[in-house]
């Protein structure tokens, strides 16, 4: 699993069949190289993510027939990037 930033939504009008009625989102990871994943958590632009790859991404959406090999698993409540944690020690992050 990796973290990722939602960059926005992909919108595709013509798709293979295989992705059947699934959003799509792009995805930047720590790096800036951008992917795009199957959302079926419904995620939203600027969200931190965590994301299932390979073979397991097809079983993440719950149909291994569908075609992809990254899906968001989940949306990450606080994260500092820079920290690469989730919050102060003991707790939360507070504002």
């Amino acid at each position: 699993m990796e973290i990722m930033q939602v960059v926005g939504p992909l919108v595709c009008t013509q798709r293979h069949v295989g992705l059947m009625y699934n959003s799509l989102r792009v995805l930047r990871d720590t790096k800036g190289k951008l992917q795009v994943a199957v959302d079926i958590i419904g995620c939203r632009t600027g969200n931190w993510v965590f994301v299932v790859s390979g073979s397991a991404a097809r079983y993440a959406v719950g149909d291994p027939k569908v075609l992809t090999d990254l899906t968001v698993g989940g949306i990450i409540d606080f994260w500092d990037p820079e920290l690469g944690q989730t919050g102060e020690s003991g707790g939360a992050k507070t504002n």
